[in-house]
């Protein structure tokens, strides 16, 4: 059986990271569309989903335009919706494979951030290059005889890169942190909290457990490494720094302070180490929490 052709429609001329992400992310669950740049509202009428033109919000009829007298809603948090909120709204969910804690953390960390700036919905003077500047950068400049079509097609196919990324990236702090309750969990001593792969764990140890100083995990060539728990995200100061005599040392002399015959180094800050095995990683723990 052929696929569905979905036919969607957005505004011609110059395009916005809003329009652009909204065909990005149109295009991750309808693979084949059939995409039309125009204001005649007799073809936009047409289409299977409009968005950005057209002046009318129906979720049910596919009709994402914010640009009605009142706008298109907002979020609890104030910032309005724009046609990417709009849309994500709907199929955020679908994009993200079900997963209602990435879709959130995806309407938190991207798609709220550009609907803010399409919406003017921002404080004092933006500063720097943000990702909504970045996609206006596509279009051809006042100096260029560029396509718009084919400016904004590129600009689709790069933010299509950029959605996939949010979405690994926030997957992979969902799993991360099922991973690493599981590892207090289990952990023998609350004190010590050993990762048998390496996952980012910080945000999810200082939210559940106050009693560990230490983490034991493999790095990515196979060796082990202690490293201290912060009192906080972003803090340099941690719960329980590594014994003092073993800063800035490395292979012989590491192992002749610790003992231990494959120490490989510490952190002259006193907050990494590690050995070649897992055992010996181990003794460094036991070490540090005596010290």
């Amino acid at each position: 059986m052929t696929e569905q052709v979905k036919v969607i429609a957005t505004h011609n001329g110059n395009f916005h990271a809003d329009d652009v992400f909204a065909v990005a992310a149109l295009k991750s669950i309808f693979p084949s569309i059939e995409l039309i740049r125009t204001r005649d509202l007799d073809v936009i009428a047409t289409a299977d989903i409009v968005l950005d033109v057209g002046g009318i919000y129906d979720a049910a009829t596919d009709r994402f335009d914010h640009h009605q007298k009142g706008g298109a809603g907002a979020r609890e948090n104030g910032i309005p919706f724009s046609s990417f909120g709009l849309v994500w709204q709907k199929y955020g969910l679908e994009i993200c494979a079900g997963n209602q804690e990435v879709t959130h953390s995806l309407d938190k960390n991207l798609v709220s951030e550009i609907d803010a700036i399409d919406c003017g919905h921002v404080e004092g003077v933006q500063t720097g290059v943000s990702l909504s500047q970045t996609i206006s950068m596509f279009n051809p400049t006042w100096q260029e005889e560029g396509d718009f079509d084919a400016c904004f097609e590129e600009a689709v196919a790069f933010a299509s890169r950029i959605l996939n990324r949010f979405i690994a990236a926030a997957s992979g702090g969902v799993n991360a942190k099922t991973i690493v309750a599981n590892a207090i969990e289990k952990a023998a001593d609350p004190k010590v909290i050993v990762l048998e792969q390496y996952t980012p764990w910080k945000t999810t140890v200082l939210r559940l457990s106050q009693d560990a100083l230490f983490m034991v995990y493999p790095s990515q060539t196979g060796q082990w490494r202690i490293q201290t728990v912060p009192v906080e995200l972003g803090s340099f100061e941690d719960r329980k720094k590594l014994p003092a005599p073993w800063a800035g040392l490395s292979d012989k002399e590491l192992q002749d302070v610790t003992g231990l015959d494959d120490a490989m180094f510490c952190h002259n800050g006193l907050f990494i180490a590690g050995c070649e095995s897992f055992e010996n990683t181990m003794k460094m723990a036991e070490m540090a929490l005596e010290y």
